[in-house]
């Protein structure tokens, strides 16, 4: 794999489907699977085979199904865990196990009761259990956040001994600051033996919305791959967002890292999430929410009118959005007035729109948004005509 190519690990299917309310069943996985795997990403964590019948059929189903991502099943650091994972992957054409445990000194003594050299221990047998089952197995610290730098290396040592190819390292709280989750993996790029044979992974969650700003952190400091879900759904206040991550990378070339998404399939993807999972994205949500390509101030929608790039850093056509949407409310001016009613069939006269403007605004204070069928009912009052077509 290229130093620049970053892979993106979807979890969707997992951390994703843990949020109350938002479970699916096996058939709507499969949909959902099949569209990640054309959307490119490099791995599907597919669920937690021994958490119940009805995840361990679907992950069994998607590894038959999945043609090019990486299939992934998650377990515990236990025996059990990771047989059940190996038997649910065994149909996948590129089967991942991705075993692990808490690092942190609050999960080794209030979680585990366990000590440091207990858990180092159990991190080294799991992983090499699991690797007697497949080649490709990631390792999770949990909670690698809170951990101190120093003994997280030493883990990290150890199972990369035992045969890990990919090392998760978790900000499972979403507590780090950005400048502290990149000096992490600064920190285990430099120290830990043997480092430069694995990958090194971001799982960032956003409890106080830094999930993406971590991920982005991560990256710039030499993880490469990044783990994430449509539209950033997951526990508590989500993880990071795939959408966000991706669109980062491609609209800031100077970091030379890229990604194997079909960015054209983003919008299409969040929405067929939202409608499977029945948890529909706030407006103001970056990339693919509805006003993500939105203008209804005068001042900006004049701008975008005359050139769309002096309000939009990304074309609406590099996510699938068909085109920037000029929203007329109390706010817009009369570029956007002429704009909307051009679109309806009105080529307004400079005479026409000063009159016709005065009678906008008293219409829109009374109104949220002024659509369609408003504009031709302003324009029957003032008694102007759709513009004549000349063939």
């Amino acid at each position: 794999m290229s130093k620049n190519r970053v892979q993106i690990f979807d979890t969707t299917l997992r951390d994703g489907e843990q949020v109350p309310g938002c479970k699916l069943n096996t058939e709507q996985k499969l949909i959902i699977a099949e569209r990640l795997d054309i959307l490119g990403v490099d791995v599907i964590e597919a669920g937690f085979p021994i958490s119940s019948p009805g995840d361990f059929t679907s992950v069994e189903k998607i590894s038959k199904l999945v043609k090019n991502a990486t299939v992934c099943g998650l377990t515990r650091a236990n025996k059990k865990d990771i047989e059940v994972a190996a038997q649910a992957l065994k149909y996948a054409k590129r089967p991942r196990i991705h075993t692990g445990i808490g690092t942190s000194e609050s999960h080794i003594k209030y979680k585990f009761n366990s000590t440091q050299e207990k858990i180092m221990e159990r991190a080294f047998e799991a992983t090499a259990y699991a690797k007697k089952f497949v080649e490709d197995v990631e390792f999770y610290a949990e909670d690698a956040g809170r951990t101190d730098n120093e003994y997280l290396a030493r883990v990290l040592e150890k199972v990369i001994k035992a045969g890990a190819t990919v090392l998760n390292i978790p900000d499972t709280t979403g507590y780090c600051l950005p400048d502290e989750y990149g000096a992490k993996i600064k920190y285990l790029k430099e120290n830990v033996k043997g480092i430069e044979n694995v990958i090194l992974s971001c799982h960032c969650h956003n409890d106080l919305g830094l999930a993406t700003a971590n991920a982005i952190a991560g990256i710039q400091n030499g993880a490469r791959q990044i783990e994430c879900t449509i539209n950033g759904i997951g526990e508590r206040a989500g993880n990071t967002a795939l959408e966000e991550v991706v669109m980062i990378m491609k609209q800031h070339p100077y970091l030379n890292l890229d990604t194997g998404i079909n960015t054209k399939l983003l919008y299409d993807t969040s929405l067929l999430v939202q409608r499977s999972m029945g948890m529909i994205v706030q407006p103001n949500k970056a990339v693919v929410g509805e006003n993500a390509f939105a203008h209804s101030s005068g001042i900006h929608q004049d701008g975008v009118i005359k050139n769309r790039e002096t309000y939009e850093i990304m074309d609406p056509a590099e996510v699938g959005v068909t085109e920037s949407s000029i929203v007329l409310t109390a706010r817009s001016g009369r570029a956007a007035l002429a704009y909307r009613a051009k679109n309806v069939g009105y080529d307004l006269t400079k005479i026409e729109l000063d009159d016709l403007y005065p009678q906008f605004l008293k219409f829109a204070d009374h109104h949220k948004t002024v659509n369609d069928e408003d504009i031709h009912h302003l324009m029957e009052l003032n008694h102007i005509h759709k513009s004549k077509v000349h063939i």
